[in-house]
Protein backbone atom coordinates (compact mmCIF):
# COMPACT_ATOMS: atom_id res chain seq x y z
CA UNK A 1 0.00 0.00 0.00
CA UNK A 2 1.55 3.25 -1.01
CA UNK A 3 1.22 6.20 1.31
CA UNK A 4 1.03 9.73 -0.12
CA UNK A 5 1.74 12.93 2.13
CA UNK A 6 -2.39 13.77 2.26
CA UNK A 7 -3.40 10.55 3.74
CA UNK A 8 -0.21 9.86 5.58
CA UNK A 9 -1.58 13.81 7.61
CA UNK A 10 -4.63 12.43 8.16
CA UNK A 11 -3.45 9.55 9.61
CA UNK A 12 -1.34 10.74 11.70
CA UNK A 13 -4.48 13.38 12.75
CA UNK A 14 -6.22 10.67 13.38
CA UNK A 15 -4.34 9.13 15.79
CA UNK A 16 -3.75 12.15 17.52
CA UNK A 17 -7.30 12.85 17.99
CA UNK A 18 -7.74 9.73 19.39
CA UNK A 19 -5.23 10.07 21.93
CA UNK A 20 -6.43 13.67 22.63
CA UNK A 21 -10.56 11.74 23.27
CA UNK A 22 -8.64 8.63 25.01
CA UNK A 23 -6.98 11.41 27.08
CA UNK A 24 -10.02 12.96 27.94
CA UNK A 25 -12.48 10.07 28.90
CA UNK A 26 -9.41 8.74 31.55
CA UNK A 27 -10.05 12.27 32.90
CA UNK A 28 -13.65 12.13 32.78
CA UNK A 29 -13.93 8.87 34.50
CA UNK A 30 -11.06 9.02 37.04
CA UNK A 31 -12.04 9.57 40.66
CA UNK A 32 -9.79 10.84 43.36
CA UNK A 33 -7.90 8.90 45.51
CA UNK A 34 -8.93 9.39 49.34
CA UNK A 35 -8.10 7.67 52.31
CA UNK A 36 -10.74 5.62 54.37
CA UNK A 37 -11.23 5.36 58.06
CA UNK A 38 -10.51 1.30 56.86
CA UNK A 39 -6.77 1.63 57.47
CA UNK A 40 -7.32 3.91 61.10
CA UNK A 41 -9.53 0.64 61.81
CA UNK A 42 -7.21 -2.53 60.51
CA UNK A 43 -3.61 -0.24 61.88
CA UNK A 44 -5.65 0.99 65.39
CA UNK A 45 -4.19 4.16 64.85
CA UNK A 46 -6.94 7.08 64.70
CA UNK A 47 -6.98 9.74 61.78
CA UNK A 48 -5.33 12.08 63.91
CA UNK A 49 -2.23 10.50 64.74
CA UNK A 50 -1.22 11.18 60.60
CA UNK A 51 -3.38 13.90 60.17
CA UNK A 52 -3.77 17.00 61.91
CA UNK A 53 -7.21 16.94 61.79
CA UNK A 54 -8.45 14.42 63.96
CA UNK A 55 -11.16 13.66 61.82
CA UNK A 56 -8.49 12.87 59.05
CA UNK A 57 -7.30 14.92 55.86
CA UNK A 58 -5.35 17.88 55.38
CA UNK A 59 -1.67 18.33 56.52
CA UNK A 60 0.30 15.37 58.05
CA UNK A 61 1.34 15.11 61.49
CA UNK A 62 5.47 14.12 61.82
CA UNK A 63 4.21 10.49 62.14
CA UNK A 64 2.27 10.89 58.99
CA UNK A 65 5.01 12.23 57.31
CA UNK A 66 7.35 9.22 58.00
CA UNK A 67 4.63 6.52 56.94
CA UNK A 68 4.34 8.67 53.25
CA UNK A 69 7.93 8.28 53.32
CA UNK A 70 7.87 4.73 54.42
CA UNK A 71 5.94 3.89 51.39
CA UNK A 72 2.64 4.29 53.22
CA UNK A 73 3.75 1.29 56.01
CA UNK A 74 4.20 2.08 59.08
CA UNK A 75 7.72 3.40 60.15
CA UNK A 76 9.69 1.52 62.74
Amino acid sequence: MKVNSSNGFAIATSIAAAIVVSGAVALLIAEPAAATAKFAAETGKSCGDCHTNAKGGGPLTPLGEKFKANGNKMPM
